[in-house]
């Protein structure tokens, strides 16, 4: 099963490229991407996944404007050839690696199209392998690769466009593979109590003068099991960043702290303060205002219908909507969000997003049960 990367020298395994190392069902390969107006007037975020050992490919685009959050979804057999980035009208097409990327949809029954151009600022960080088992199995094994950019194209929808200006739309390229939860849940083998408290935020920011990044996972207890903090420079021109590594980049290690504060029956911060902490004993402290709200569900994530890795036939698109006010928002499918924020540190201003899943107790934010709201 040969492709065209077995031209490049880039083999780890005696298999063809093709074949993934990993019998895992659950192993995947994904395109994560957002943008959005430094003040908040409106989000979209792209995702593309290959499911190499489920035979699937998808993919979503969702915008987020005026209360309201459209979002197309595509499915389809996954391809034999691993750099065919197409799902019916939706193709990827990486105009250099660690480059442009350009994401288009053209027009189709949903009403949903964009085309759109990432073009990075930063160099490349590598983020921390995210590492969890239950006791029995691996449940997430991951490596993720973060790059700051800006954005320019347009999306319509609705009868609508929006304008993407590349001087005022700011945006995260966001590449992960490995093992996670994807597809159909599995009912075999014995029964084991398989699910996790799991508590995550993440908090990549543009500043004047550089980019900044703090992310991580908590259990129950509050015991953080994995972060990332890095703090990359930004550079005017795609020409000028020094390669896929910057040797200026700082990766920080150490515990996050943070202070958020929940709007009351959610599990969503009106608020937070974050502070960044490195072994070295250097810290600095961001506080982070929101301005506008994105269900990730319209990105597939906790989607009853449109999940990662769903098998819905050899070729399948349908576009959907819904207004803000109309959901609850501790449904499971409703709690994983990125809200769009106004950040502060030592006097300077940023732009970027907080996300935010919740699902089960957790001792630091007093959530006692799996989908209970904020007091």
């Amino acid at each position: 099963m040969l492709s065209r990367l077995d031209d490049y020298p880039i083999h780890q395994t005696a298999e063809p490229i093709a074949l993934t190392a990993s019998s895992d069902r659950c192993a995947y390969d994904r395109y994560w991407y957002n943008g959005h107006d430094r003040d908040g007037g409106f989000y979209f975020g792209v995702v593309l996944c290959r499911y190499p050992n489920l035979g699937i490919m998808d993919c979503s685009l969702s915008v987020a404007v005026d209360g309201q959050q459209y979002a197309f979804h595509g499915s389809r057999r996954a391809p034999v050839e691993p750099t065919e980035t197409e799902v019916g009208p939706f193709k990827l097409e990486i105009l250099e690696p660690m480059g442009r990327h350009r994401v288009s949809i053209a027009d189709n029954e949903t009403g949903i199209s964009c085309d759109l151009t990432f073009t990075p600022r930063t160099a490349c960080i590598e983020e921390g392998r995210q590492t969890l088992r239950n006791e029995r199995h691996m449940i997430m094994d991951a490596t993720r690769l973060d790059q700051f950019g800006f954005w320019q194209g347009w999306i319509r929808f609705d009868g609508r466009e929006v304008k993407v200006d590349g001087r005022s739309t700011l945006g995260l390229k966001d590449r992960s593979w490995g093992i996670r939860p994807v597809g159909e849940s599995y009912p075999g083998g014995a029964p084991i109590a398989s699910f996790k408290a799991t508590h995550f935020c993440w908090l990549p920011v543009h500043w004047e003068d550089e980019c900044t990044l703090a992310g991580w996972f908590e259990d129950d207890a509050g015991h953080q099991w994995h972060t990332d903090q890095c703090i990359l420079p930004h550079y005017p021109q795609m020409a000028d960043i020094p390669g896929t590594n910057d040797p200026a980049a700082k990766v920080w290690h150490g515990e996050v702290g943070h202070a958020l504060d929940f709007i009351p029956g959610t599990r969503r911060a009106r608020s937070a303060t974050i502070t960044m902490r490195d072994r070295s004993g250097e810290s600095r402290e961001i506080t982070v205002e929101p301005l506008m709200l994105h269900r990730m569900k319209g990105l597939g994530y906790q989607h009853p219908e449109w999940g990662h890795g769903k098998w819905h036939g050899e070729l399948v698109i349908a576009g959907e909507s819904w207004r803000e006010t109309d959901l609850d928002p501790l449904a499971l499918e409703n709690i994983h969000v990125q809200q769009v924020v106004r950040a502060t540190c030592n006097g300077k201003v940023g732009h970027g997003v907080l996300e935010q899943m919740h699902i089960g107790p957790s001792s630091s934010y007093g959530f006692k049960d799996w989908f209970d709201g904020a007091a």
